[in-house]
């Protein structure tokens, strides 16, 4: 039987604008849990704090501990106007930073930026690239200056500024690995208290490293989605996860990635029947009739019509089974996107 091709247009769904989640939960760990049974498409709906019920003793869950830095920085140009610019990946050797800008066709390499509030700091336009700028700053762009001069890089579907509750929710409790300019979202439902459930029962938890870049939001615009490129981001595989993973793999365990980014690094790291520890870069597109098989199960939250993270779950899950999924978390009035709702795919 030949497989479908699938275009953008089939990866397009309505959303009510009412259900893009504006704030977290109240509590952590209260979402809504949509558990999605990729085999037969059987649908249960539950509470996120329920997770440990569909979980079995030897099971491993993969977490991504990439930590968000608070990479949107406005700034002013010398002659009044304001920029505004989302850091998106640190060159540590040359300690230069490729950004991304409102006003990128008005920027000029050798240009001087002015942080508002930090004029004292420069930010100097060291290249201009087709649809990003390289910058380097004067004094050097240290955890601390950025915290003066950056703030959190909330989603662009979420309307409003951050507030100080962001800084905490919009990231994991176990958010450890700074570099990240979007959260891992599919972490953010976990408690602490979550964790030790799932330690009680047996479940293994493992970690891994992907910096997830403003890539993650970067649209489609081929309807042959084929010509799409993705932005590569750095990960970090440890051995000591390969381990554990092989460990509960031989007690007949699941591996169950939590986040499309974990399950985009262990399906790149996945050859010949093994996964390989260690450092690297990754622009893996998963998307129909792609066979993932590094995983058997994927946490992730509900994802924005068109985008490469809705096709993974399609390729994982299977098409008709995530769109008919959406489709009912759309009728119960599910809260969608970052701050939103979350699935179980099993």
């Amino acid at each position: 039987m030949k497989k479908k091709i699938y275009t953008l247009s089939d990866f397009d769904y309505f959303l009510p604008e009412e259900l893009i989640a504006q704030y977290p939960a109240e509590h952590r760990g209260m979402s809504r849990l949509l558990i999605v049974n990729r085999k037969d498409g059987q649908l249960i709906h539950d509470s996120f704090y329920n997770i440990s019920h569909y979980l079995h003793k030897d099971d491993i869950l993969i977490f991504n501990n990439a930590k968000v830095i608070p990479a949107r920085i406005y700034c002013r140009r010398s002659t009044g106007s304001k920029v505004e610019l989302v850091l998106t990946k640190h060159d540590t050797i040359n300690n230069t930073w490729i950004a991304i800008c409102n006003r990128l066709k008005r920027l000029k390499a050798g240009e001087i930026l002015y942080p508002i509030g930090n004029e004292n700091i420069n930010i100097i336009i060291t290249e201009k690239l087709d649809d990003e700028i390289i910058i380097k700053t004067n004094p050097d762009l240290s955890n601390d200056i950025l915290a003066k001069i950056g703030q959190l890089p909330l989603p662009p579907y979420i309307q409003r500024a951050p507030e100080p509750m962001d800084y905490e929710r919009y990231q994991t409790v176990y958010a450890k690995k700074e570099g990240a300019v979007a959260t891992p979202t599919a972490g953010l439902h976990f408690t602490e208290e979550i964790l030790k459930q799932l330690h009680n029962k047996g479940v293994a938890i493992a970690f891994l490293t992907l910096y997830v870049s403003w890539g993650t939001f970067h649209p489609v615009r081929h309807e042959d989605i084929s010509q799409h490129t993705m932005h590569y981001e750095e990960y970090y595989l440890p051995p000591e996860t390969v381990d554990a993973i092989y460990n509960a793999k031989s007690k007949g365990g699941r591996v169950i990635a939590v986040g499309t980014t974990s399950l985009r690094v262990l399906e790149s790291v996945y050859k010949e029947g093994e996964y390989i520890s260690g450092y690297g870069e990754t622009n893996l597109f998963i998307y129909p009739p792609y066979t993932i098989q590094s995983v058997d199960a994927l946490v992730t939250n509900f994802h924005t019509p068109k985008s490469t993270l809705l096709m993974l779950v399609s390729a994982f899950a299977g098409y008709d089974c995530i769109m008919n999924a959406y489709d009912e978390a759309i009728k119960h009035h599910y809260r969608f996107f970052s701050y939103g709702d979350a699935m179980l795919i099993i």
